[in-house]
């Protein structure tokens, strides 16, 4: 969670080019809203305000977000922030400093009443409802508790885990929440809760329910309109909020193309902005001088590339260092943040840039900086040779990955094309795919999809663009160019309906055992597998040898038919910061934990899993062990192993006019997993 009032050292890097660039230019009730409102919806019943009437603010925006679930990987995004923290009730809020404060218009108390077992007892607020006047109750705490324990791909999920049971009280407007073991970091639970009268029964209610809309809200605003065709996202007053309502009847937020923009602060259509610009459009920004000011914010989240630890090539440690000896991560962020506008370069594995003791932790050499030789020692030791052109090969087989980056995040393609143009360049055969973010991050297989929108087109690896079912009719496959500059033929790269002939991996299936704590890998730990052979089956707890992941050495039996679809080896892909580091830590790298009623734990981004490092993460997430005590066996474990290579923390850039200054009350970044709107229920409309 974010730490209010802390200047970081992230800003000191960020703001001299912002300046630069300036001195350039001197119940018993209706049913709630659909969850999918098809555009454009007539205004829902609960709300007679429309869109365009009232007393109303527009903010220009470059991108509405893939998702509204605040607790999914795959929706993280600078709006998904904005609009829970208007939407969604939280027990805590960020305070002064870094401690958290109660929200009382959710909350009235709540405490820890017993040590043995550790139990935290809420009070809730009797009037705190949703806006279809069902009750904000204990079902909603369940509700959370019981997806974030069990489903993939969510945020911070270890103090959930910790939970053995949310009894209610009152009838449901007293919690008792009991946990394992004691857990002090229990304050940042229960944030951004969900509807769980509606998205219970559901189908796919966790998955794909808030895609385009927040059904009920429990907040000051509603959202009440999503036109992706359009660009508009437009939040109401929430006229069944019980507390202080806000001075706006409606909230847009317009999504705007760099012209529009200008032209909208120029003559002061537009009283503010909030965008991820590249470097044109923010030195233009800039240029307009006294007109707009222009503040960096940093964003609750890390852009990093997740290495598959748990099946394929890089269930060998040797293989992840010597492939992230081989990237130039220089060149990565400067892709990811148009030449450093849009992020902050992270060198630890904790903590991000603008949160309070971040220091970076990497190592000097690799994978901070290219290192060849390195490279080449590893995947020799691994078994690896290079052929006359060359390939890097294992039993005549060429090493392949397939790296994957999210459907709809352009940016993130063209990071997943750049890494694929290094690794061709340096011998490894490399496919691109994309995939929505929902299956990309948490799916053991992912069917290929056309990205919407392609950065400038790679020399070197392909886009996989192949949808639909396997046996489907669709555009013909797609080629992998010669290795860089080795030149070569063309391979083919396989459709999702059978294996690719030179795949690294091959499909798991969705219903496969989580791979048990292991070891760490190291040379000699396993006898290396062919990149084309697919992965066998686990020999089992009796196996001799192990990977990081905990998954048994492969052997030469061949498992049954794959699933369609790809398993991608490395992926570009976000990793929320901000909340507890003790918990994120064991959320994005412990071994998934046996829990009463959960017959399959979900493991964490990347699979990784290492017995050795457990106990560590036990400790510090059960307050056995302070963060900073254990922050520097954690990040060099982790530097080690290498499950992740961290880039850089997102940044994103506010702008305002004059005139939404006034409007706003000065904005400003606001807390870190708050963001700037967490002051819009004062905002003034701009139509008065």
């Amino acid at each position: 969670m974010p730490r209010a009032g802390h200047t970081s050292r992230w800003l000191l890097l960020v703001a001299p080019l912002v300046t630069a660039m300036a001195l350039v230019g001197g119940c018993a009730s209706p049913p709630p809203p659909p969850v999918v409102a098809p555009a454009p919806p007539p205004p829902p019943a609960a709300n007679p305000v429309a869109p365009d009437q009232g007393k109303q603010l527009t903010v220009a925006v470059d991108d509405l977000g893939t998702g509204f679930n605040p607790h999914l990987i795959s929706d993280q995004s600078p709006l998904c922030t904005e609009v829970a923290s208007l939407v969604l009730p939280s027990v805590f809020r960020p305070g002064a400093g870094t401690d958290m404060a109660l929200d009382t218009t959710v909350a009235t108390s709540a405490t820890v009443t017993s040590t043995a077992p550790f139990t935290v007892s809420y009070e809730l607020n009797l009037a705190a409802s949703w806006s279809d006047n069902a009750p904000i109750a204990a079902e909603d705490f369940v509700y959370l508790w019981q997806r974030m324990r069990s489903e993939p791909g969510v945020v911070d999920a270890a103090g959930y885990r910790l939970i053995t049971d949310v009894r209610s009280r009152a009838g449901g407007k007293a919690v008792d929440v009991v946990f394992a073991q004691a857990y002090p970091a229990w304050q940042r639970l229960f944030n951004n809760l969900l509807p769980a009268h509606l998205l219970k029964d559901a189908p796919r209610g966790w998955g794909t329910a808030l895609s385009d809309s927040i059904p009920v809200s429990g907040g000051p605003f509603q959202v009440i309109l999503l036109d992706r065709a359009r660009g508009q996202l437009t939040l109401a007053r929430n006229d069944h909020y019980w507390s202080t309502p806000p001075v706006l009847d409606t909230l847009v937020l317009r999504r705007i193309d760099p012209t529009g923009l200008l032209d909208g602060l120029r003559t002061g259509e537009l009283p503010a902005a909030h965008l991820w610009p590249d470097q044109p459009t923010l030195a233009a920004v800039a240029a307009l001088g006294p007109l707009v000011r222009v503040q960096p914010v940093a964003q609750p989240m890390v852009v990093q590339l997740g290495l598959r630890t748990d099946r394929g090539v890089f269930t060998d440690q040797r293989v992840r260092v010597a492939i992230g000896a081989l990237l130039n991560r220089d060149a990565l962020i400067a892709v990811g943040t148009s030449n450093g506008v849009g992020g902050v370069r992270d060198d630890a594995q904790l903590l991000a840039p603008s949160e309070p003791g971040y220091h970076p932790t990497a190592p000097a050499g690799a994978p901070m900086h290219p290192d060849p030789a390195l490279a080449a020692q590893q995947l020799t030791s691994a078994g690896y040779q290079r052929d006359a052109q060359g390939h890097w090969t294992l039993l005549g087989a060429p090493l392949h990955l397939t790296v994957g980056a999210p459907a709809d995040r352009p940016r993130f393609l063209a990071i997943a094309q750049e890494a694929a143009k290094e690794l061709t360049a340096a011998g490894v055969a490399v496919d691109v795919v994309t995939a929505p973010g929902a299956a990309l991050f948490t799916d053991p297989t992912v069917v290929p999809t056309p990205p919407s929108l392609s950065p400038s087109p790679s020399p070197s690896p392909s886009v996989s663009a192949v949808a639909g079912p396997p046996d489907a009719p669709g555009p013909p496959a797609p080629t992998r160019p010669g290795h860089g500059s080795h030149g070569g033929p063309a391979h083919p790269v396989a459709t999702p309906s059978a294996p690719p002939p030179a795949s690294s991996t091959a499909a798991a299936e969705p219903g496969a055992a989580a791979p048990k704590p292991g070891t760490a890998a190291g040379p000699g730990a396993a006898a290396p597998v062919a990149p084309g052979a697919p992965d066998a089956p686990s020999a089992g707890p009796e196996s001799a040898s192990s990977t990081a992941s905990g998954s048994a050495a492969p052997t030469t039996a061949p498992p049954p038919a794959a699933p369609a679809g790809v398993v991608v080896d490395l992926t570009v892909m976000p990793r929320a910061v901000g909340a507890d580091v003790a918990s994120t830590a064991a959320s994005n790298y412990g071994c998934p934990p046996g829990m009463a009623g959960v017959a399959q734990p979900a493991r964490n981004s990347t699979g990784f899993c290492l017995a050795a490092l457990q106990p560590v993460l036990d400790a510090t997430l059960g307050g056995a062990l302070a963060p900073d005590q254990a922050a520097a066996t954690i990040e060099s474990t982790l530097w080690q192993q290498l499950p992740a290579i961290p880039l850089f923390q997102t940044v994103t850039t506010l702008v305002t006019t004059p005139k939404g200054d006034q409007l706003t009350g000065h904005v400003g970044p606001g807390p870190l997993t708050i963001g700037p709107f967490g002051t819009a229920p004062s905002w003034q409309p701009a139509n008065q």
